[in-house]
């Protein structure tokens, strides 16, 4: 539609449960969409005003339209604390930060396919995303001495990265690789990874340049 957005970010009903009590919002516990438009009062408003009917044609739900800057300010510093509102949701815990990215055509189904595995496996795991290039993070609270649950998270994480394989994208949107997901790269890249490890070898022979990350090199 050639419609220009400037940001638009997701926040799914866990998400925005924890943002309306650590930021003290009253937005409808919901998957929910934060978007923001530049230009002049008139093309922003017309820019709304056809996203707005787009998304109704899709089943979307109500679009509220903040125009003061104390307002944008408010909603948008909410998106950016997301990670501590998502801790608030369940005190005591350690907090799992991971994400993927796939392609825009496939978003919708990776994160509904995401949504599933997380209440199959019974886990809290609050949802947010730079969805406008397909990339979205996923937040799972785990009791770090409950080993039961630990086992469950992983079996999360390693469904994670299939699906955004198998659905062509990759094991990480903008984390990094570090150490984490070291395994999922070659599964990824396969033999590619050798060719990585050859260069990083060449450029770094003594391994002093953030060793242990991305690569395990002995």
């Amino acid at each position: 539609m050639g419609l220009p957005i400037a940001r638009i970010e997701l926040a799914d009903e866990v998400q925005i449960r924890g943002c309306n009590a650590y930021s003290r919002l009253a937005l409808p516990e919901q998957p929910t969409l934060f978007l923001e438009f530049h230009g002049s009062a008139a093309g922003t408003r017309e820019q709304v005003e056809t996203f707005a009917a787009i998304s109704a044609e899709e089943g979307g739900g109500q679009v509220e339209w903040a125009t003061r800057p104390e307002d944008r300010t408010k909603l948008w510093q909410a998106r950016h604390d997301a990670y501590w509102a998502a801790r608030a949701l369940k005190p005591g815990t350690d907090l799992i930060a991971t994400d993927v990215c796939v392609p825009i055509s496939a978003l919708a189904a990776c994160v509904a396919e995401t949504k599933q595995d997380i209440e199959r496996l019974s886990l809290l795991a609050p949802i947010v995303g730079h969805v406008g290039d397909g990339n979205f993070h996923v937040m799972p609270l785990i009791d770090p001495a409950d080993m039961e649950e630990r086992k469950r998270v992983q079996e999360f994480l390693d469904r994670l990265v299939e699906r955004a394989l198998r659905m062509e994208g990759t094991c990480t949107g903008e984390h990094g690789v570090g150490q984490g997901k070291i395994g999922y790269l070659a599964e990824e890249h396969g033999l590619g990874v050798d060719v990585m490890i050859a260069i990083k070898k060449a450029l770094d022979p003594l391994n002093i340049l953030n060793p242990g990350k991305i690569f395990a090199l002995p």
